[in-house]
C-alpha cells in the first residue's frame, strides 16, 4: 500500500472525527465537503432508517450511492446498521466522534432541540453544530444553555448561510457604526429539482403567507408539486421568522425588530434568481448614515454556503471545547475557523 499517510507532520494534530446527522441534500453535500478536507474526517452518518460508522473514515461515494439506491446508509456493507432510532443508537454505540453537524430538517420546530437533549441524555461530550433557521427553534436551544454547559457540550447554533455566514458578516460590518439602523438579508436560491432538498423546500413553504410549519410538513409531495406548478417553481418569501434577528440581538448588535430576512427560491433552475446579500445600514460616530453590502458570488451553491460555515464553526467549537468552554454560541459571537 503506497497511499500517502494522512498526517505525518508533527505539526498537524489528528483530524477531527465528525458525524453528520441527516443525509438528505444537505447531509450528502456535507459529506462531499468533508471528502476534500484533511483536518476533518467523516466517521459517522445517520438517516431516518439507519446509520453507518467507521473509525477509519467512511467512503463518501459509497454512503451516497447506498442511500440513493436503497434509501438508507444502514445498508452500507459492512459498516451500516438499520435502526428506527438511528440517532440514539449511533450516539450510544460509537465512541470517539468529536463533533456532529446536525443536517436535519427543522420540522417540527422542536426537532433539533429534542436531538440535542438525546446527546445530553447519552452523556456524550463534544461539539454540535446546526444550520437551523427559525428564531423560535434557536430560542429553545438558547434556553438549554446551562444543561449543555453541565453536559460538557459546546453547541454552535445558526451556523449555515442565513443564519450563519450572513449573520457573521453583519456582526463584522456593524463595527463601522455607532448605531445599527437595519440589517436586511436577501437570499436567492436556485435548485435544479426540489426533490433533492425536500425538507428545505417544505420549510420555506412554511414561511409563506397562508401557510404554517405544521401545514407545510403535512403536505404530500403531490401537493408541493401542485403549489410549485402554480408559482412556476418560484417561492417568494418575505419577513421570514429567521434566527438572524435573535442572534444579532443576543450579540448586542441591534434589536431584533431591525433585522429582516427574505428571499426567492427557484426550484426548477440551478441559476440563482437573485444574488444573496446582507445590507447593514447605520450611523457612524461622525453622524453619517451609510450602508455596507456583503454579496455572495452567484456561483456558490446553497450547499457550499451552508456546509462550509458549519464545519468552520465546528472547528471553532472544537477549539473552545478543548479549553473546557461549554454551552451555546451563535454564528454572530464566534469567528469560524477555516478547515483545511
Amino acid at each position: 500500500m503506497n497511499a500517502a499517510p494522512m498526517n505525518t507532520s508533527h505539526h498537524s494534530p489528528s483530524p477531527i472525527r465528525v458525524g453528520v446527522l441527516g443525509f438528505g441534500g444537505l447531509g450528502q453535500a456535507a459529506a462531499k465537503v468533508l471528502a476534500g478536507k484533511r483536518e476533518m474526517i467523516l466517521v459517522a452518518v445517520a438517516d431516518q432508517k439507519g446509520y453507518a460508522y467507521s473509525a477509519e473514515g467512511l467512503n463518501t461515494d459509497g454512503c451516497i450511492a447506498t442511500y440513493q439506491s436503497q434509501g438508507s446508509v444502514g445498508y452500507l456493507e459492512p459498516v451500516g446498521t438499520l435502526s428506527n432510532q438511528s440517532i440514539q443508537d449511533l450516539i450510544a454505540s460509537t465512541q470517539g466522534v468529536e463533533g456532529y453537524f446536525l443536517a436535519l430538517p427543522n420540522l417540527p420546530n422542536d426537532f433539533i432541540p429534542t436531538v440535542a437533549k438525546e446527546f445530553i441524555k447519552a452523556g456524550w461530550r463534544g461539539v454540535l453544530v446546526d444550520a437551523i433557521k427559525r428564531t423560535s427553534a434557536v430560542e429553545q436551544l438558547l434556553a438549554m444553555k446551562e444543561e449543555l454547559q453541565a453536559a460538557g457540550i459546546t453547541y454552535m447554533t445558526g451556523c449555515g448561510a442565513t443564519p450563519g455566514l450572513l449573520t457573521a458578516a453583519a456582526a463584522l460590518a456593524a463595527q463601522s457604526y455607532a448605531e445599527i439602523h437595519k440589517v436586511e438579508i436577501t437570499f436567492g436560491v436556485g435548485i435544479a429539482n426540489w426533490e433533492a432538498y425536500r425538507a428545505t423546500v417544505r420549510e420555506d413553504i412554511g414561511h409563506m403567507p397562508g401557510y404554517t410549519v405544521e401545514a407545510a410538513r403535512a403536505m404530500t409531495d403531490a401537493e408541493v408539486e401542485a403549489l410549485l406548478d402554480k408559482t412556476n417553481g418560484v417561492l417568494t418569501l418575505e419577513n421570514m421568522e429567521h434566527a438572524d434577528d435573535v442572534m444579532l440581538e443576543v450579540a448586542g448588535i441591534c434589536d431584533r425588530d431591525r433585522v429582516t430576512v427574505g428571499g426567492v427560491v427557484d426550484t426548477r433552475n440551478p441559476k440563482k434568481p437573485l444574488s444573496t446579500n446582507v445590507k447593514i445600514t447605520g450611523r457612524t460616530f461622525e453622524g453619517k448614515i451609510s450602508t455596507h453590502t456583503f454579496t455572495l458570488g452567484d456561483e456558490t451553491s446553497m450547499a457550499a454556503n451552508v456546509c462550509g460555515p458549519a464545519f468552520g464553526y465546528l472547528k471553532a467549537g472544537q477549539q473552545l471545547h478543548q479549553r473546557d468552554i461549554y454551552g451555546i454560541f451563535t454564528a454572530a459571537e464566534i469567528m469560524p475557523q477555516f478547515v483545511r
